[in-house]
């Protein structure tokens, strides 16, 4: 093992945690990590590696932006021979990239090129996907396009919610990351190009960006609605005064009147709406009293990487 090799780890959420700590307990010596602030906005459901770098007595750094000469000094003059990231968010610019003399590696969360970008989980949920999985990569200037190291697969369930998807890719993670570890230090792991012409982007996602279009087909809304379960913010959706925010659903396999309009309400005991192919039973739900609505942007998914 290769002691005295320096790493520096850009990490946050629980993948970011778990390979951390992996490292850390097996010897490898983590010289800083570099991660975010928790923001008061978002709902923080998972652990994250600050506290098991504390632990061990790693630096912890927070820049608000790498792009800052002065952080990218400071990180810099740790003089890392190797950077890893596991869900760190931000870009990492040219020069933090050519500070390490082994290269940066990247660990996402898609099988890519599918799904470069942000919320890979929950984009691969929404599009349907049967399978995701973990990629190592090299980082390059273009988010999620360097060559490949390393990958592994797992199925998507038809009823599996963005967090059944999360809990099976974190130990996922952590084995890619520890199985590859000694050959990114000694600087002979095998990489493959990417294939570009296979390739998706897709943007982050925000807690408006969950309204459900009824006209949408009942496979694709229940997709939505798996993506942005419990933790995340859930999909919802609009009837007069009143926001239902929709938890599980379920296809409904009775047929539907031609006649009825997509977001009507088909059957209140079980509640079943219905939409633009189809009709969707509503099994776990909450309502909430709305005033003074604004309507909301729409979210363009497709981004340029």
């Amino acid at each position: 093992m290769f002691k005295d090799t320096r790493i520096l780890y850009f990490g946050y959420s629980q993948i970011g945690h778990d390979c951390l700590k992996h490292l850390l307990r097996n010897g490898y010596n983590v010289v800083g990590l570099v991660t975010h602030e928790d923001s008061p906005c978002e709902n923080i459901w998972f652990r994250r590696p600050a506290g098991i770098a504390r632990a061990y007595g790693i630096p912890v750094f927070t820049p608000k932006s790498l792009l800052d000469p002065t952080w990218q000094k400071r990180i810099a003059s740790l003089e890392a021979d190797l950077i890893i990231s596991a869900y760190y968010r931000n870009l990492l610019p040219r020069p933090i990239l050519k500070t390490a003399r082994l290269g940066a590696f990247n660990l996402h969360g898609s099988l890519l090129p599918k799904f470069r970008g942000r919320c890979p989980i929950n984009w691969a949920i929404i599009e349907g996907e049967t399978k995701s999985g973990i990629t190592l990569h090299r980082m390059v200037q273009k988010a999620d396009a360097g060559a490949i190291v390393d990958q592994e697969s797992v199925p998507i369930e038809p009823d599996d919610t963005a967090f059944d998807l999360h809990q099976k890719l974190v130990p996922i993670a952590v084995r890619v990351l520890m199985r590859n570890i000694d050959d990114l230090l000694s600087g002979t792991a095998s990489e493959t190009p990417q294939d570009d012409s296979l390739s998706s982007c897709f943007g982050g996602r925000r807690p408006e960006d969950g309204r459900i279009d009824w006209s949408q087909t009942a496979p694709s809304i229940h997709n939505l609605v798996r993506a942005l379960s419990h933790p995340y913010p859930g999909a919802f959706a609009i009837f007069g005064e009143q926001r239902i925010r929709i938890w599980r659903t379920r296809l409904h396999r009775e047929p539907i009147s031609p006649k009825a309009e997509p977001g009507s309400i088909l059957s209140t005991q079980p509640l079943v709406i219905a939409t633009g192919d189809g009709c969707l039973q509503i099994e776990a739900f909450e309502w909430k009293t709305i005033s003074n609505r604004t309507p909301a942007k729409r979210f363009n998914k497709r981004v340029n990487c």
